[in-house]
């Protein structure tokens, strides 16, 4: 469903500044003046790929019935400088205020330079990479701890298996994919102590031959149950399903093209966050720079459950989740754990909550994951 809009909207770029010069105001102060907030939005892939995109699209969506919001969206942009181009546009043509620019590789030096350009344009970007006195105040970033997710399918998965044998394709070995490793493989331990997860690194975020290749090898060592952190799904779910696997779905809801092998799933929730930003925006309150939350934030859900889930699945993963509610939530890395070569990453008497910064420069395999970092 491609929009055809980047190229339209580049080519009229300098046009639209020079009019806009030409006039002495810019669309962004015409539209606050107005009373309207433009809202940008821009996707590394297609809004409409069963995973990370159609979550922030369908994040996006919500705002739409917001009286005096306006939504621009641009998808398929490259982590390029084409990118700066696509920013750029939406505030000089639509009068852009605020814009989520959602990849990975958008933020340096793509959004940065924009940040500089455009200081009185506020960007948000989806990750961790924002830090205070190092970035620019019009800058930010906003992620979730979508590993509560994993770490329930985890649970549900360790049910449903009956060769004990999981499976996770996975991008890189970046440490936000290693904590849902992790993540995944403590849940499935917590109701299978015999599971293991094999996991397959594909290299790219999205890679969709290397993808139906990692599901297809590992069908052929007996896993039963698939999940994944990668771009979009659609291939890791379709491919698990003509091979007779379970599957957990990750970003967005992927029943739709699991049917009854979907068992459950980790969601992002950007609704949250996409109306908070823009609802304080709106209001004249300043926007936060680096936010954050799991499950009882309402960033994080989870998908329904699957008819092939046992009712000691659900009762088991509902009671895990009722603790990610409570006040200092549920830890799911604490000590004493091993990684997969022996040495011991956490103490006994350690416990690392959610917010602990040192999670987020994981580096290690859990044990019982089968696959290495390198």
């Amino acid at each position: 469903m491609s929009l055809n809009r980047p190229f339209t909207r580049r080519s009229l770029l300098a046009g639209a500044a020079a009019a806009g010069a030409a006039a002495g105001l810019s669309p962004f102060s015409r539209a606050m003046a107005a009373g309207t907030l433009t809202v940008g939005f821009v996707y590394v892939g297609p809004r409409d790929d069963y995973g990370y995109n159609q979550a922030h699209a369908e994040g996006a969506a919500a705002l739409k019935s917001i009286s005096g919001i306006k939504v621009i969206e641009e998808e398929n942009v490259p982590e390029t400088v084409v990118v700066q181009k696509t920013m750029e546009s939406m505030i000089n043509l639509d009068g852009a205020g605020l814009v989520f620019p959602t990849s990975f590789g958008y933020f340096d030096p793509h959004m940065l330079k924009m940040c500089e350009k455009y200081p009185k344009v506020q960007f948000r970007h989806c990750g961790g990479m924002w830090t205070a006195g190092k970035h620019p105040v019009n800058a930010g970033s906003y992620f979730g701890y979508i590993d509560e997710g994993q770490y329930l399918s985890g649970i549900v998965a360790g049910h449903a298996t009956k060769s004990k044998k999981l499976g996770f394709v996975a991008a890189k070995p970046i440490p936000q994919v290693l904590r849902n490793i992790n993540a995944f493989m403590l849940g499935a331990k917590a109701s299978n102590p015999d599971a293991t997860v094999q996991v397959i690194f594909t290299g790219e975020w999205s890679m969709p031959v290397k993808e139906a290749e990692a599901v297809n090898s590992l069908a052929d060592q007996g896993v039963d149950v698939v999940t994944c952190h990668v771009d979009s799904p659609k291939v890791v779910a379709e491919t698990s399903v003509k091979r007779g696997m379970f599957v957990c779905g990750y970003h967005a809801d992927q029943k739709p093209l699991a049917g009854d092998k979907y068992l459950t799933g980790a969601e992002w929730n950007w609704k949250t966050v996409y109306e908070g930003f823009a609802k304080d925006m709106m209001a004249g309150k300043p926007i936060g720079n680096f936010v954050r939350g799991g499950i009882k934030e309402g960033l994080v859900k989870t998908s329904a459950y699957g008819p092939a889930v046992s009712d000691a699945a659900r009762k088991q993963a509902d009671a895990a989740k009722a603790e990610f509610m409570k006040d200092g939530g549920f830890a799911i890395f604490k000590g004493p754990v091993k990684d997969n070569k022996g040495k011991e990453v956490i103490a006994a008497a350690k416990t690392y909550g959610q917010t602990d910064v040192w999670l987020e420069s994981m580096d290690w395999l859990v044990e019982g994951v089968v696959g290495s970092t390198s």
